[in-house]
Order: structure tokens, then sequence, then C-alpha cells
């Protein structure tokens, strides 16, 4: 099946590449472009010579093109893509040039091999670790560190306590900064980055030390919990060790489904670009998170197509909140969503959240999917969703105010009651994806 223009455009790595791949969505920079068995290919006019060879697996999707672009896609994938939702003319059903299917037959042969190795290979046995005592060396060395780093914090969390909460604003910014480097050097990366935020929270308008205390709270929950890790049940031992920045390891089989694929977006500190895909199983009903890494200026290699259905592998990581995973095999292209998945009202989103943070203290937000809902102006300058019978309402975030989907989202409604996808946390409510019953398939609104 084609795709939506709102499909391709939520593949996009940022705004400047859904501008520039929207001035190569029409037929007259491309030539030889086609489409066959799950893949889209074609050559694009560009400054030089020779033009540039792209082709698109849609049932990753993956991108490939002769383009010395860093992005995933680039802009020429996009281009691609957007002709080839837009125009049927424009792209028509073909035989596959050698080049593409070149390409395509490489990437297929390693996806099948990288299932193997998930399985075992033929004989069922994991593949052992090249040193394994070396490995535990290295472990109990970082653990160590961690240790050290969290006493040390433990003790920063102490002092500002007894010295009073409104000594913080004095102090400024210097003193947590030296603290989040020596949370670095200690190999604690999860630990560095709460230090920093709550770094951040003095002077930073009304009510900051009530918010100062609770981050601080927070914090020192974390370190007590890994100084305190080994009488700790497995899978809050298993989240302790992730917030404090150890990888997240995959536990348990992998989990076949058909997956609902419900936003994609990125966020970046500066160094590192890091995508969420937010999936739900329509059969388990369960929801997966994704996490793939973009550093130096890279985007992100993962991308799923926003609003369709794919069948096929996740495997789950340890840890109390069960939804990270990784992408696994697939076996089929994506398919259309039917609706959007089981939902409720807007106290069942903060009940399920609150249910969450049992498992998980320090989760910022929680999949949730709000059935009947309108989008109405707050008395504060702000927005929310209110349930149509008028009965609560959950406010959105600042950062959802301030981005377009909120005006999107507001099209959509009318006025009238939708059914919309998102994050529910102490901050509010996130809008991730809409669907409205007049209107055919989902709206991302990210």
């Amino acid at each position: 099946m084609r795709w939506t223009t709102e499909q391709v455009l939520a593949l996009a790595p940022d705004d400047a590449s859904r501008k520039a791949g929207g001035k190569l969505s029409t037929a007259g920079p491309w030539s030889e472009a086609g489409a066959a068995d799950g893949a889209v290919w074609g050559l694009c006019k560009g400054s030089g010579k020779k033009p540039y060879q792209t082709v698109v697996d849609t049932a990753g999707p993956a991108y490939k093109c002769s383009c010395p672009s860093r992005k995933f896609p680039c802009k020429h994938a996009l281009g691609l893509l957007l002709l080839w939702a837009a125009d049927e003319r424009g792209v028509t059903e073909s035989e596959v040039p050698e080049w593409a299917g070149e390409w395509l037959e490489g990437r297929r042969k390693r996806s099948e091999e990288k299932a193997a190795a998930r399985t075992g290979g033929d004989d069922g046995g994991a593949a052992a670790p090249a040193d394994p005592e070396a490995a535990r060396r290295r472990a109990d060395r970082r653990a160590a560190r961690i240790t050290a780093g969290a006493t040390e914090l433990e003790q920063r969390l102490t002092d500002l306590l007894r010295g009073g909460l409104a000594a913080a604003e004095q102090s400024g910014y210097g003193l947590w900064e030296e603290t989040a480097a020596r949370m670095v050097d200690a190999q604690a990366p999860g630990l560095a980055g709460r230090v920093r935020e709550l770094g951040a929270v003095p002077g930073s308008g009304a009510g900051w030390p009530v918010r100062l205390l609770e981050e601080s709270a927070l914090l020192h929950l974390l370190t007590s919990g890994w100084l305190g890790l080994d009488r700790l049940p497995g899978p809050l031992a298993a989240t302790v060790r992730t917030r404090v920045g150890l990888p997240s390891v995959t536990d348990g089989a992998p989990v076949r489904d058909h997956w609902l694929v419900l936003a994609q977006y990125d966020t970046s500190d500066g160094k590192l670009v890091t995508r969420r895909i937010r999936l739900y199983g329509r059969d388990s009903g369960r929801s997966a998170l994704l996490l793939s890494f973009g550093a130096a200026g890279r985007s992100p290699e993962l991308g799923l197509p926003v609003g369709l259905m794919i069948d096929a592998e996740v495997v789950p990581h340890a840890g109390s909140g069960a939804l990270r995973a990784d992408w696994g095999r697939q076996f089929g292209p994506p398919g259309p969503i039917e609706g959007p998945p089981p939902g409720g009202s807007t106290t069942d989103a903060v009940e399920a959240y609150g249910r969450a943070l049992r498992d998980d203290p320090w989760l910022d937000s929680w999949p949730v999917t709000l059935r009947e809902v309108v989008p109405v102006p707050d008395r504060d300058g702000g927005w929310q969703l209110a349930d149509a019978d008028g009965t609560s309402a959950l406010p959105l975030t600042s950062a959802a105010v301030a981005r377009p989907g909120l005006w999107k989202l507001a099209a959509l409604s009318g006025g009238g009651p939708v059914s919309v996808f998102g994050e529910c946390g102490h901050r509010g409510f996130q809008p991730l994806a809409a669907w409205a019953e007049d209107i055919p398939g989902t709206v991302p609104l990210t």
C-alpha cells in the first residue's frame, strides 16, 4: 500500500528535511522512478553530472542514497516517498533496476542473518562473550566508580538540605555543573543528567523551592537504590541500573504482534540525537518504546511510518516499566491501522501513570490513549483535553502548547470529540497522534 503524505513527513529527521524533501516531491527532478515488492527507487537530478541513486525499502523502512547527506532519511528519499505517496503516475510499478536490486538483496540477507543470530543460529546456542572474566572485571570496576559517585552525591544533597534551599539560588549553576562532571567521571551519565536538571531549578520561576525539593528527593531515592541494589527485587534493580546510566539489556523472548506505530519524535542534547518510537500491540495489548541514537550530527537510522501497522517482533528489555524494546524481525509490509488503540478518560490516564510510578518512581510519563476528548483553552492561557461529558480534564504540557501539532489537533476536532494518543506525566499531557470519526487514518501530531 502507498503511504500518505503525513506518514512520509513523520519520518523526516527535522523541519529542514521536510521542506527540502517537499521541493523534490514533484516528477521534475526524477527519472526512472518505480516501485515493486515493497521498494521504491529513482534517480534524482542534482548539481553534479550523475544523478543521485535513491532507493527505499518500505518494509523496513530503510534508505540508501548516493548523496553525501548524513541524515536518515535524506531529502532525496523523502522527496521520492512524497512523490510515490501523492502521484501514482509519477512512480509506477516496474522492474527493479540492478543498482537498486543489489542493495535490496544485500539488506534483506543481512536482516535474515541478524534474525538467525538473535535466535542462536541453527543449533540454538547463543554466542559466548569473547572473555567473560574480563567483562566481569570491567563491570565491577565501573560499579565501584558509580558507588563512589553516588556516595559523594548523597553528601552533596545532605549539604544542600542542611544549608537550606534558599541558598541554592545564591550558589549559582557552577556547583551543579561541577557535581555533574564528577558523576560523568564516575561513569554514571544518568546521575549526571539529573544533577544538571536539578541545577536548573533554582530561580526558574514561582514555586521553584518546591520543585527543587521534589527533584532532590527523587535523586536521593535513586542514589539510595543504587547503594542498596542487592536488596531490591530484580525488575526494580534493573530499572535503577538503567536510571544511573548503565546500558539497558534485553530480557525475555521476542514478542510477535501486529504493532501499531503511533508516534516518532527526536530530542537532542547538542551531542546526541535520541529518537523515540511508540508502539502498541494490537493482539497483546502491550506498549513498547523503541530508542535509537545518532551522534556527531547524524540522524538515528531506525524510523517507522507513523499511522501504519507492522507484523513484527520486538525484544523486551529488563526493568520494572517493561516498555523499552528492540526492533526485531518483520513478517510483511506495513498495513493500515484500523483505528486507535483502546483508551479511556482523562481520569483513567492519570491513574495509569500513577500505577506505573509504583514500578518506576523516576518515570516522566506513560503512554495512554484518551477517548472522546475535546481540546479547549484553559483560564491560564494554556490548553487542556477535556472529557466530552465535562467530568475532568488534563492540561497539555507547555511544550505541546508551543508546537504546531496543537493547532492540527484543534482543527481535527473542530470543537467535537476525538481520540488522542500521547504521554501522560507530571508535567501534563503530550499529544502525539489523533483520530476523528469522520476523517480516515491516523493524524501524527509531532
